[in-house]
């Protein structure tokens, strides 16, 4: 007698299903409400929800099993941040509505306090790097990347962007000033943003080694009370420094005139973690398509891109994106 075993065959309702049960709980929801523009840790996400790491690590599985978040590992730490609909695919368009209702979501105002909490624990790790190390910060940044390496292909970008000759710059974050001289001869008003007064000693020093009489320099903070704008930004490898990269390009896209010209200069995702420690970062580097897709959530119209390949396995984006010339309301 020969008995039929009943064959296993999947269901593409199977896939709805686990899309429909990773949205059927509020906490997961407001999960994938917190990581709309920016990527967390379970640790991190524990601490802003008030619960426990396995009870965060469960929730996280099931919002992975149904793709509705994605991994990237830091070093020795994976970070999650919301994955992106196909609304192509089976479950592509649920899932891109459920994103634009979770959107809508107001996050309790306990959560929010967290989430600053621990955007301040990350900006504060990167404050005291560099209020340690002002002394040895190009030597630091050489371990990577340093200024000679990507200089030229910044300024052939820059350059081609052809600026009248009265048009105004404000560089974020300008290190030890080494980009300061290159800016003065192109600009005829320079701005210069830090909020490490050590590190910013080190590019008065330059200023008046090279008598920059054009460039202003500011103990300030970019991301809170700067109301001056300009032509063009300037972010050389400073966007691994902020808590919140893409809520730091919204505050730079503030910071442009109408049809001003942001360069960022960033190292592309990699793996190797010990920049972390040795160069203060607290990203390792960037994907392209995030840098854009953050830009063009900041109002930003990508640009040229350039790539620079280094010995040391690192490789470099110099991108440009642009402030529509009508947009008159963006502050």
């Amino acid at each position: 007698m020969n008995l039929r075993v009943p064959s296993i065959r999947h269901d593409e309702s199977d896939e709805l299903a686990a899309l429909c049960k990773a949205g059927g709980d509020p906490l997961r929801l407001n999960v994938l409400r917190a990581l709309a523009n920016d990527s967390f840790g379970v640790l991190e996400l524990a601490q802003i929800f008030a619960i426990g790491q396995s009870g965060m690590s469960h929730h996280l599985k099931v919002l992975a099993q149904a793709d509705l978040v994605a991994t990237r590992r830091e070093g020795n730490a994976i970070f999650y941040r919301r994955a992106l609909p196909h609304t192509a695919l089976l479950g592509g368009k649920l899932h891109a509505a459920l994103l634009d209702e979770v959107d809508n979501l107001t996050l309790p105002a306990d959560v929010r306090s967290r989430i600053a909490q621990v955007h301040g624990q990350r900006a504060a790790a990167s404050q005291d790097f560099f209020s340690r190390v002002a002394e040895k910060f190009r030597a630091q940044q050489d371990l990577i990347a340093g200024l000679a390496q990507y200089r030229e292909s910044v300024l052939a970008l820059l350059d081609k962007l052809s600026f009248s000759d009265d048009a105004t710059a404000i560089e974020v974050g300008p290190g030890d000033g080494g980009f300061l001289p290159e800016l003065a001869q192109r600009f005829s008003q320079v701005t210069a943003l830090d909020n490490s007064p050590a590190m910013l000693e080190l590019a008065r020093q330059v200023c008046e080694r090279e008598s920059l009489t054009n460039v202003s320099l500011q103990l300030a903070d970019a991301l809170n009370g700067v109301s001056l704008q300009a032509d063009c930004v300037v972010l050389n490898m400073v966007l691994h420094h902020f808590a919140a990269p893409a809520d730091a390009l919204k505050h730079m896209a503030k910071l442009l005139q109408p049809g001003g010209s942001l360069l960022v200069t960033e190292l592309c995702s990699h793996n190797q973690s010990w920049a972390k420690e040795a160069c203060g970062d607290l990203w390792l580097g960037f994907e392209q398509d995030d840098l854009a897709r953050w830009a063009t959530a900041a109002g930003l119209v990508p640009g040229e891109s350039l790539y620079v390949g280094l010995r040391n396995g690192f490789q470099i984006q110099v991108r440009h994106f642009q402030r529509p010339a009508g947009d008159t309301h963006h502050r």
